[in-house]
């Protein structure tokens, strides 16, 4: 199979991991790298590009036209609105989803000093941040996993914040100061999950990889993902999310704040595996009632959000 994936050192990561997996072994499947419209402007605000699908848009293209077999994506990357002639064919097993706090001299996060400078380019991040000690700094800050690392080295910021998956797939754990708990900071919906896409009707791939597909990342991610729908947002909104499959139970935690880091709110809900979908939009409906809605209706009419 033609394997389509973005070209950065973690995209490859993550797709060398796929490739070994199928049937066959890596001999049997190529890596076809496609540069998106996030790979191409690098120093761009993701609002101002785009915002939703700019690290998915000319990987799903190409597998429309046939280009490719299977795409890779990072799940949180992905729209939660599925694009017409493609579908989710496995979700793989999830790695550590949370956020780690990565700083220039090894202080913890709340031992960062008054003004200290903190890179990310995550509304989500930002606002967590600035919720719990609005006496930060947090600058725009974007790249690649290494690229970002080498930013923190040069002085020009006293930490930054990246996911901890993106750290263990690189073989980088060593380098996080300090991974950031839910309570301080909920990860992206679906963070930590790698998504294999396909075309809705190539049945000899499916069948290839549904043995790939992990049920406690599915129920997880589904839970999630139905909640950003629910509250009609995209990657770039400060939406945080984690589900937790536990016998039998799902357990789902929300957080959605300004960019600010006020206002923002925190809730919680718990259902069957069986109806992730269900738990999701309601904890949404519940959120939204609870005063979400002003505060997502604020952020999309920001001009970061054009």
């Amino acid at each position: 199979m033609r394997i389509g994936t973005r070209g950065s050192a973690l995209a490859l990561v993550q797709s060398e991991l796929v490739r070994s997996s199928l049937p066959g072994g890596p001999r049997d499947h190529e890596l076809v790298v496609i540069k998106t419209t996030g790979d191409l402007n690098p120093g761009a605000s993701l609002a101002r590009i785009g915002g939703k699908g700019v690290f998915t848009k000319e990987i799903e293209e190409a597998l429309l036209r046939g280009e490719i077999d299977l795409a890779v994506h990072s799940l949180k990357d992905l729209p939660t609105e599925e694009r017409p002639g493609l579908r989710l064919g496995a979700l793989l097993a999830r790695e550590d989803p949370r956020d780690a706090l990565v700083s220039r001299d090894g202080v913890r996060f709340d031992r960062l000093r008054s003004g200290a400078k903190v890179g990310t380019s995550s509304l989500r991040r930002r606002s967590q941040v600035l919720a719990r000690r609005p006496d930060l700094r947090v600058v725009d800050l974007r790249g690649n996993v290494p690229t970002r690392l080498d930013r923190l080295e040069t002085g020009a910021l006293d930490a930054i914040l990246v996911a901890v998956a993106g750290l263990n797939r690189l073989k980088l754990a060593d380098r996080a100061t300090q991974v950031l708990e839910e309570s301080v900071m909920l990860p992206a919906p679906g963070q930590g999950v790698l998504a294999l896409q396909i075309r809705s009707g190539d049945h000899a791939t499916a069948s290839a990889i549904e043995g790939l597909n992990d049920p406690a990342a599915a129920a997880e991610a589904t839970a999630e993902r139905a909640l950003l729908e629910g509250l009609g947002g995209g990657c770039l909104v400060p939406v945080g999310a984690r589900a937790r499959v536990s016998d039998g139970t799902l357990d789902l935690q929300v957080y959605v704040g300004h960019p600010d880091g006020r206002p923002s709110l925190r809730s919680s809900a718990s259902g069957p595996v069986g109806s992730a979908s269900e738990l999701g939009r309601t904890l949404a409906i519940t959120m939204l009632a609870q005063g979400a809605r002003p505060i997502l209706d604020e952020v999309r009419s920001m001009e970061r959000f054009p």
